[in-house]
C-alpha cells in the first residue's frame, strides 16, 4: 500500500514498539528541582538534571527477574517547541541487559532522520557496570548511510539512517545511550506531535518526559490513564510541563486486547492547530497539480471509448489508475507531502498514493465529476484530538457520483478493491476530505458489515460403495474474504502452476486425491466473482470399521479447546476486550453435500449452536435419503466488552468447541 510519507521522527531499532516512552523520581533527578523551571540542555557533555550514579544504581538482581530480557532503569525525553513548529526532542535510555537475548537487541543501535529538515546528534552511547565503571566509552564502529530501498512496492526516500555498534556488551551490564534531533524546518508551519507511550512491556525503573513550549502557547494534550500528576512551571516567557513517576510495571499482554483501553499510559501533545488548518495547508500545497495535458486527455478518452454510462467511464478511470500505474514512491523533501502532477505520474507510468489519488481525482474532475483528496492513517490509530499532518500516511480519494447521496471512497493503491469498496484495514477509520477551497471534512470511512465478508467452502460429490469419492470443491469469497483469492489470480498461472494449484486443492480436501478441471477467473477483474472450482477423483474418503466405514470430513473443525485453556490460566483479565479480534469481522461457512450409497446410513451427531457478543457459530448434521449434509457456519462481531465479560468468551468457545466431530460412522448393509 503507500504512504502519504508523513515527517518521521528519528528513531532508534531496539526500542519496544512505542514511539517513545516517559518517567523519572524527582529524589534522582540529581540537580534538578522538584519541578523544572525550564527544559534541560542536554549535550554531549551529559544531562545537568539527571545524575548517572544515581540510575546505575537502580540495577536490579537478575535472579528476581527471571523470564525478562532487560529491563529499562532510564527512559528519558526532553522536548523543546518553538510557536513555528521549530525544536528539539532529546532522548535518553539506559537499559540493563539480562540475557544473550537482550545483547542482540541492544548492542546495535540505529538512528533514523530527514536531513533536509532535521539534524541528529548523538550525545553518548556507552557501556557501563552497575557500579558505573566503564566498559565502552563510545561505540567502536559508526556508518551513516541512505534507508534502504524494498524491492516490492518501493519507497525512496532523502531519510538518513546512522547505526553503531556497541562493544562489551553482555548480559549484566549496562547500556546507556542519548540523541537530539533538531527540527529546522517543520514540514507544516506551527505544526508539531509529540506521541508517548509509558507504560513499555517492560519494567521501567525511572522515566521521565520535559516538554518545553513558549509562554503564549497551549499545545493540546491528551492523556490516557495517567494517574500521576503532571507539574507545569513558568518562567521567562516559556511553560515547561513534566510528567515523572518511577516503578511502572511490566504491562503482561493479553490476547484480543482493545484499544483504546484502560490500562496503557500515554501522553500525547500536539500544536494548537485544528483539521481545517491541516486541510487548508495541503489545499494550498496541491493546488496546482490537478492540470491534465493532451496526451493524459487523449488517452482518457482511449480508456473510456466503450462506456455507456458516466458511471461506467468513472470505473474505467479508476480501473486504469488502480492497475495500469505501479507503485513507486519518491517521497524526496516536501515530495513526501506535495504529489507529483499527473504529467509526471503518466510519463513514468508510477506513483505513491497521493500521485494516484491526484491523477484520478484530475481525470473524474475532467468529467465534470466532483472529487476530493482524503488523508488518513492506513491501520487507523488518528488520535481525534490532536489535529497534525503527521498523523496520516496515506491518501485516498473521494467522489461525488451523480445521483447518489454522500461520498464514495476509493484507494488507487489497492488494485484488487473494486470499484465504491475499500480495503479492510482501512474501513471505520477517521479521515479528513480536503476540499478545493481549503476547508477539511472529518469523516468516518464506510465498513462493511460482518456478514458481507464471507467465504463460502463447499465440497459436493458422490461416494462409491468402495469409499471412494468424486465431485468437486468450490471456494468463494465476498468482501474481505475475496482478496486472497484474487491475488492468487491476479496474473495468469503457467500450466506448471495451475497443475500444482489443483492438485494442491484435491489433496487437501481428501488425501491422496486427484484434481482436475480447475475453474479459475481473472483476479484483476473488478466485476467478476471470486471463485474457484476444482473436480476431485480418486479419492478414498472414508476407512473400513468391521461392517462400518469411517468418513474424515473434508471441511474444517472449529473446536478450539486450547484458547479454553489458555484465556482460563491468565488469571483476572485487565484489558478491555475487542470482539473483532476473537473470530474477526468476516462469516466462514463450510459445507459438505454427500450422496451416499444405497443403503447407507450415517451416524449423526449432535448439532451445536452457540451464540455470544463475541460472534455465533452453528453446525447442522442431516440425512435425507442419500443425501448426508453437513454445515458448520461461524459469523464474527464487532465491538469492546468490558474485561468481565471474558467469562462469557471461555464459555462461548467452550460451546462451540463441543462440535468437535472430525469423523462421522456409515453403517452399511
Amino acid at each position: 500500500m503507500a504512504a502519504f510519507t508523513p515527517a518521521r521522527r528519528a528513531s532508534i531499532v531496539p526500542r519496544m514498539p512505542r514511539h517513545m516512552t516517559c518517567h523519572l523520581a524527582v529524589s534522582l533527578l540529581g540537580a534538578a528541582s522538584t519541578a523544572l523551571a525550564q527544559a534541560p540542555r542536554v549535550t554531549p557533555a551529559g544531562d545537568p538534571s539527571v545524575r548517572s550514579a544515581t540510575i546505575y544504581a537502580l540495577a536490579v538482581d537478575s535472579t528476581q527477574h527471571r523470564g525478562e530480557r532487560f529491563v529499562y532503569l532510564l527512559d528519558d525525553g526532553v522536548v523543546r517547541i518553538e510557536a513555528d513548529g521549530r525544536g528539539s526532542r532529546t532522548y535518553r535510555q539506559v537499559v540493563q541487559i539480562l540475557t544473550r537475548e537482550a545483547v542482540e537487541n541492544w548492542a546495535e543501535l540505529s538512528f533514523s532522520y530527514s536531513p533536509g529538515r532535521e539534524r541528529l546528534v548523538v550525545n553518548w552511547a556507552r557501556v557501563v557496570r552497575p557500579g558505573g565503571a566503564g566498559v565502552a566509552a563510545q561505540p567502536t564502529h559508526e556508518q551513516e548511510s541512505l534507508a534502504p530501498v524494498a524491492e516490492a512496492n518501493p519507497v525512496y526516500t532523502d531519510l538518513k539512517l546512522r547505526r553503531l555498534s556497541l562493544g562489551g556488551v553482555v548480559p549484566g551490564t549496562i547500556v546507556d545511550y542519548s540523541y537530539t534531533v533538531e527540527t529546522t524546518q517543520p514540514v507544516m508551519p506551527g505544526d508539531f506531535l509529540s506521541q508517548w507511550r509509558v507504560t513499555t512491556g517492560r519494567l521501567v525503573r525511572r522515566s521521565r518526559l520535559v516538554v518545553d513550549v513558549p509562554a503564549a502557547m497551549t499545545p493540546r494534550i491528551k492523556e490516557d490513564n495517567v494517574r500521576f500528576p503532571r507539574r507545569t512551571t513558568e518562567r521567562a516567557e516559556r511553560r515547561t510541563y513534566v510528567w515523572a513517576t518511577n516503578d511502572v510495571p511490566k504491562l503482561e499482554t493479553e490476547p484480543f486486547a482493545a484499544d483504546p483501553n484502560t490500562v496503557e499510559v500515554y501522553v500525547n501533545l500536539a500544536a494548537p492547530l485544528s483539521w481545517n488548518d491541516v486541510a487548508r495547508w495541503y489545499a494550498e500545497l496541491s493546488r496546482d497539480r490537478y492540470a491534465l495535458t493532451p496526451q493524459i486527455e487523449a488517452r482518457l478518452a482511449e480508456i473510456v471509448v466503450a462506456a455507456r454510462t458516466l458511471e461506467d467511464s468513472i470505473r474505467a478511470a479508476h480501473r486504469w489508475v488502480a492497475q495500469d500505474f505501479r507503485y513507486v514512491s519518491l517521497s524526496l523533501g516536501i515530495g513526501g507531502y506535495q504529489p507529483r502532477p499527473p504529467a509526471a505520474v503518466f510519463e513514468a507510468q508510477y506513483g505513491d498514493c497521493k500521485d494516484k489519488a491526484t491523477l484520478f481525482i484530475a481525470l473524474l474532475r475532467r468529467m465534470g465529476v466532483a472529487a476530493y483528496p482524503v488523508l488518513l492513517a492506513q491501520s487507523g490509530g488518528v488520535e481525534r484530538e490532536l489535529p497534525s499532518p503527521r498523523q496520516f500516511n496515506h491518501m485516498i480519494a473521494a467522489l461525488e457520483r451523480p445521483g447518489t447521496s454522500g461520498y464514495t471512497f476509493v484507494d488507487l493503491t489497492a488494485e484488487l478493491v473494486p470499484f465504491g469498496q475499500l480495503p479492510p484495514v482501512e474501513q471505520g477509520k477517521f479521515a479528513l476530505v480536503v476540499r478545493p477551497d481549503g476547508r477539511g471534512e472529518e469523516v468516518t470511512l464506510p465498513e462493511d458489515s460482518v456478514v458481507a465478508n464471507r467465504s463460502v467452502i463447499r465440497v459436493e460429490g458422490e461416494l462409491s460403495a468402495t469409499g471412494e469419492f468424486r465431485g468437486r470443491f468450490t471456494r468463494t469469497g465476498t468482501g474481505s474474504r475475496q482478496y486472497p483469492l484474487r491475488e492468487v489470480f491476479s496474473r495468469p498461472l503457467t500450466p506448471t502452476e495451475r497443475d500444482r494449484l489443483t492438485r494442491a486443492l484435491a489433496g487437501e480436501t481428501f488425501q491422496g486425491a486427484l484434481g482436475d478441471s480447475l475453474e479459475a477467473f481473472d483476479g484483476r477483474d473488478l466485476a467478476a466473482e471470486a471463485r474457484l472450482s476444482v473436480a476431485i477423483l480418486g479419492a478414498r474418503a472414508t476407512s473400513n470399521a468391521g461392517g462400518a466405514d469411517i468418513l474424515t470430513l473434508p471441511i474444517d473443525n472449529m473446536a478450539a479447546p486450547g484458547l479454553v485453556s489458555e484465556l482460563e490460566s491468565r488469571g483476572p483479565r485487565r484489558f478491555p476486550i475487542d470482539a473483532a479480534a476473537v473470530i474477526g469481522p468476516f462469516e466462514y461457512v463450510a459445507e459438505l453435500r454427500l450422496t451416499l450409497p444405497a443403503g447407507w446410513r450415517a451416524r449423526l451427531p449432535n448439532a451445536v449452536a452457540a451464540a455470544s457478543a463475541f460472534g455465533s457459530y452453528r453446525s447442522e448434521y442431516v440425512q435425507d435419503g442419500r443425501l448426508l449434509r453437513v454445515t458448520r457456519q461461524l459469523t464474527g462481531a464487532r465491538g469492546i466488552l468490558p474485561p468481565d465479560r471474558i467469562t462469557d468468551l471461555v464459555d462461548w468457545v467452550r460451546s462451540m468447541s463441543r462440535d468437535d466431530v472430525r469423523y462421522i460412522v456409515l453403517e452399511h448393509p
